[in-house]
C-alpha cells in the first residue's frame, strides 16, 4: 500500500500560484516543448539546466517539492529497467564484466542519460497535472485539437476520454487501497513472500477492482445520458479560456529556454 500512497499522477493540487493561473493551452504546449528539449539533451550541462528550470517551476507553483518529486516513485522500476538495458547492452570500451554481462563506458553514459531523461519527463508531466484541473486540461486539449475537426478528427471526444482517464486514476487507487485493507483485515498476506506469491495474493484484489471499474463506467455513462450529453457541438463553457499577456510571456520563455538549453548543451562542456 506504500506504492499507492506515492501515486500522484492525475491528482490536482489547488494552490494560488502563477503557474496555476496560466492558460492550460500554454502549459500543455510549453510542456511539449520541454519534453522535446529534454530528449535532445546529451551532456551534463543540459541536464543541469533542465533540473534548475524544473526546480524554478516547482517554486513558482508553490507545491511542495516532495509531492512533485514523488511522481517518479511509481515508475522507478521502469527507469531502472531502461537504464539497465543501456548499461549492459551498449557496445564500447569495456569497464567491467561478469559472466555474459559486460559494462562499457558508453553504456554507463547512456544509462545515466536515459534514466535522467525519463525522470525529467515524468516530473514535468506530473507538474502539469498537479497544476491543471481535469476540466481545464480537457478544455485546453479540445481547443488545441479543434483545428483538426475539419478533417473529421474527434477533438472533443478525445479530450473527454483523456480527462476521464486522468480523473479516475486517483479514484481507482483509493478503491484499490480500500479493497486491499479489507483483504488484509480478512487475513490476506499481500505484502509478504516472493513475487509470485504476492502476484497470486493480488487476485482477490483485482477481481472486485475490475467489477468496480465497469460499474463506475456504467454509472458515468448513465449520468451523462440523463443530462442529455451529446458531445461538444454547441456546448458552452462555464469558464471560457482566455489567453493573456502572461501566457504569451510564459510560452515564449519556455520556447527560448528549450532552444537555449539544446544550443548550449551541444557547444559547452563542463570541466
Amino acid at each position: 500500500m506504500k506504492f499507492l500512497n506515492n501515486m500522484t499522477l492525475g491528482q490536482y493540487v489547488p494552490v494560488e500560484s502563477p503557474v496555476h493561473h496560466l492558460d492550460p493551452r500554454c502549459k500543455i504546449v510549453a510542456v511539449l516543448f520541454c519534453l522535446v528539449g529534454i530528449f535532445m539533451v546529451r551532456g551534463p550541462l543540459g541536464f543541469v539546466m533542465w533540473g534548475l528550470f524544473f526546480l524554478a517551476l516547482v517554486g513558482a507553483s508553490r507545491i511542495p517539492a516532495r509531492l512533485v518529486l514523488s511522481t517518479v516513485k511509481p515508475v522507478w522500476i521502469l527507469v531502472a529497467f531502461t537504464a539497465a538495458i543501456h548499461l549492459f547492452f551498449t557496445g564500447g570500451e569495456p569497464v567491467f564484466s561478469w559472466g555474459i554481462l559486460e559494462v562499457t563506458r558508453e553504456g554507463v553514459v547512456m544509462a545515466a542519460r536515459m534514466g535522467l531523461r525519463l525522470m525529467l519527463l515524468i516530473m514535468f508531466a506530473g507538474l502539469l497535472t498537479l497544476t491543471t484541473s481535469p476540466t481545464e486540461l480537457a478544455d485546453g486539449l479540445e481547443s488545441l485539437f479543434s483545428p483538426l475537426r475539419r478533417f473529421g478528427f474527434p477533438a472533443h471526444e478525445l479530450a473527454m476520454m483523456m480527462t476521464i482517464a486522468l480523473r479516475f486514476i486517483p479514484t481507482l487507487l483509493n478503491e484499490t487501497e480500500r479493497i486491499m485493507k479489507a483483504q488484509i483485515a480478512r487475513g490476506a498476506e499481500l505484502e509478504r513472500g516472493g513475487p509470485l506469491k504476492r502476484l497470486r495474493a493480488f487476485i482477490p484484489v483485482l477481481v472486485p477492482l475490475f467489477v468496480i471499474v465497469f460499474q463506475r463506467a456504467d454509472d458515468l455513462a448513465t449520468a451523462m445520458e440523463a443530462r442529455n450529453y451529446t458531445g461538444g457541438e454547441g456546448r458552452t463553457r462555464m469558464n471560457p479560456l482566455e489567453w493573456t499577456a502572461g501566457d504569451s510571456a510564459a510560452f515564449v520563455f519556455s520556447l527560448l529556454f528549450s532552444f537555449l538549453a539544446v544550443f548550449l548543451d551541444g557547444r559547452v562542456t563542463l570541466p
